[in-house]
């Protein structure tokens, strides 16, 4: 048995086609080895046997070895509950099942000795087990360490009583059948190198720990393999990309460039935007497709280095474009940089999805003419019936909102593909990088331009609304503006959060004598667009908004952001929020209202943002505090699934990986070498379902 991948988890024994389709539909777990491949979230230590008059209020788990005494129910219906009294002889304790009672009462019988895992509660002076693990003394799992993995299953499966005991007797008995070493999956020269664990004693202890030090080492071979095939995928793409895709040569500084720089310009750039048009002008002078990813803090000037690139590739005689993920965002960048391009005689316009039909066909028409030198849109630009005339250069704002399939589509509009600047204002932590945008290379802008003020950010209880609401007048009457953000659109019953429709009439009666608009997700574009055009020109000097300004609002006189229920938010969107403000020469303020009932980790979290506004060290703190989580891969772009690495605690093992992978590249970037087979077979293995991570070959 050692094509695991080829055998069909539903002739596991105890497995069956009903389990089998819950473990497909719920988890993904087709074969034996995706089921070895399903490692436990946590270990907890089952070695040591209490008994009843030894259970007090500090024991979060407890196992003990008796009997049980008897039955009763309780209740009707939805009410009704299973209770048994289970004794060691050294006292009797309760047991309760508010589920599954016919099963219960079926499986385990009164007079049989079981062995009880589970958590003691206190209730009424009395300690009982919910929901306890009863095995028979006889059937328990051999496990020498008492380390006893826990596997994560979904509600449907446990009603299924497919829960985290029934995976692991499936792993048992899957290991038990396996008599000979697996192959091996990384070539002996690395294993060896590296000091690895077997891929069969890794598999077996990841599962079933023999010692605490066995289990590291499983963990840490099986993180250094999914991280190194990961990062060999990502490398093997890149360059197999470079060998195949030539692209455009702009070696030409024009009319366009120079008479923007000097004459429309109207200020001097930073020493970080200069060293990032350098990096970009070398990319597109080399030959080969530029795929740059370009980070920068809020008002760092990363649109204007985007411009001057996209001038570049005009002066060369082609056309550019830049993609934004909202229509607002579009708009806003379609508005500043007509003003910027208009008078050196560019055309420029904007396709959104709005766009109407009338205004369209021009447009569409003026691309493949060639008479539309930059063209600013959202995912409208990705539509088969967007064609240039010669597409040279694209740029993709927030790349976070956009997946690696749709930056490729617009590859596809010329034969040579043009060059690519993606553009991200989301600080990434490095780790994050190297894997998300492991085939970009990265410019950095980390100078905000001349004049502009740090953000002074500070922590609220709601204790002290009065005399927020007071500072907030004085930044009014000076003629300031203001953002206040709620985490909710309309009162949830499962929360006590402030919701944005009460918000928004309780500032109303606060400030009577200034103009307070709303804005939030739900509301139709044009009722949106509005609104933001209110706040926009200073007939609105409130706004109350949900998330959705995060991206997309440029109003420099707004000195104000107060975030309410600042808790509920992570680091990253708190920074992205803050950064709506602090866009013109004036001091501005954030301010993170909270409850005072906060918990440690909490506040801690919070305090970070008041102390620092380096994008890239909250990022960071984020990631370690959170884990990447759904702000670190599904905004990110992450087209895969890591199974046991961790991107916040793993960063060494992922760059040791990454280096491992690039030596092998280096020896056979083709991976054609007989003993490279193994490696070749398992890449393809592995990313058999990533089909826009698909290889070039």
């Amino acid at each position: 048995m050692t094509d695991l991948a080829g055998l069909n988890i539903k002739y596991l024994p105890g497995v069956g086609p009903k389990r089998a389709e819950l473990l497909n539909k719920e988890l993904e777990i087709f074969t034996y080895l995706d089921l070895l491949h399903y490692y436990p979230y946590k270990y907890i230590d089952r070695s040591k046997t209490y008994k009843i008059n030894e259970i007090d209020g500090s024991m979060p788990y407890i196992q003990l070895r008796g009997k049980i005494v008897s039955y009763t129910t309780h209740g009707e219906g939805a009410r009704r509950r299973l209770t048994a009294l289970f004794s060691d002889g050294s006292g009797v304790i309760e047991l309760v099942w508010f589920k599954g009672i016919r099963y219960i009462t079926d499986r385990y019988k009164p007079g049989t000795e079981y062995t009880l895992f589970g958590k003691p509660t206190l209730f009424n002076g009395k300690f009982n087990i919910a929901h306890p693990e009863l095995d028979p003394i006889d059937d328990r799992i051999d496990n020498t360490t008492g380390l006893q993995g826990y596997y994560t299953t979904t509600e449907k499966m446990k009603n299924a009583f497919l829960n985290s005991k029934a995976i692991q007797k499936m792993v048992y008995t899957l290991l038990s059948g396996i008599q000979n070493p697996l192959p091996e999956t990384l070539p002996l020269p690395i294993i060896s190198r590296m000091q690895l664990m077997s891929s069969t004693d890794a598999l077996r202890n990841i599962h079933f720990p023999v010692t605490i030090g066995h289990l590291r080492r499983a963990e840490f071979r099986l993180k250094f393999e999914e991280l190194f095939y990961l990062q060999l995928h990502i490398l093997r793409y890149t360059r197999l990309r470079n060998l195949k895709l030539g692209g455009f040569r702009f070696d030409h500084i024009g009319n366009y460039f120079n008479d923007f720089y000097h004459q429309v310009l109207p200020f001097e750039l930073t020493q970080a935007q200069k060293r990032v048009i350098k990096e970009i002008r070398a990319d597109m002078g080399s030959g080969r497709q530029m795929n740059r990813l370009l980070q920068g803090d809020v008002g760092s000037g990363k649109t204007l280095v985007a411009l001057m690139s996209m001038l570049i590739a005009v002066d060369n005689g082609y056309q550019a474009c830049l993609m934004a993920p909202t229509e607002i965002l579009a708009t806003q960048h379609y508005e500043g940089l007509k003003k910027m391009v208009e008078p050196l005689g560019l055309r420029i316009e904007l396709l959104t999805g709005s766009v109407s039909k009338k205004r369209r066909a021009p447009i569409l028409e003026g691309l493949l003419t060639g008479e539309i030198n930059l063209l600013i849109g959202t995912h409208a630009l990705l539509e088969d019936s967007v064609n240039f005339a010669n597409l040279g250069f694209v740029v993709i704002d927030e790349q976070h909102r956009f997946g690696v399939e749709q930056r490729a589509r617009l590859w596809r509009k010329n034969k040579i593909p043009p060059h690519i600047l993606v553009m991200t204002a989301t600080p990434i932590p490095r780790t994050l990088a190297m894997t998300v945008y492991g085939d970009l290379d990265v410019s950095v802008i980390d100078q905000l331009p001349p004049g502009r003020k740090p953000i002074q950010t500070l922590l609220q209880y709601d204790n002290k609304r009065a005399q927020l609401y007071a500072s907030l007048r004085k930044q009014l009457q000076i003629g300031r503006q203001a953002y206040i953000v709620y985490p909710l659109i309309q009162e949830s019953e499962k929360s006590d959060l402030k919701n944005l429709e009460e918000g928004y009439e309780h500032i109303r009666e606060i400030f009577p004598e200034y103009q307070v608009c709303m804005v939030h997700g739900k509301m139709k574009a044009a009722e949106k667009e509005t609104e933001m055009q209110k706040f926009v020109s200073g007939e609105a000097r409130i706004m109350v908004a949900t998330t959705v300004i995060e991206v997309g609002v440029n109003v420099p006189n707004a000195s104000v952001m107060i975030i309410e229920n600042a808790e509920r938010f992570g680091l990253a969107q708190l920074h992205q929020l803050r950064g709506r403000v602090g866009r013109g020469a004036e001091q501005s303020y954030c301010i993170l209202m909270t409850s005072y009932k906060i918990n440690q980790d909490t506040r801690k979290r919070l305090e970070i943002m008041a102390e620092t506004n380096d994008g890239f060290r909250i990022a960071e703190a984020d990631m370690q505090m959170r884990g990447p989580g759904d702000e670190g891969t599904q905004q990110s772009g992450i087209a895969f699934n890591l199974q046991i690495a961790n991107l916040a605690k793993d960063a060494q093992i992922l760059q040791v990986a990454r280096d491992e992978a690039g030596k092998l590249l280096d020896s056979d970037e083709l991976l054609e070498r007989p003993e490279n087979q193994i490696v070749r077979k398992e890449l393809n293995r592995i990313f058999e379902k990533q089909k826009n991570w698909g290889l070039i070959s």
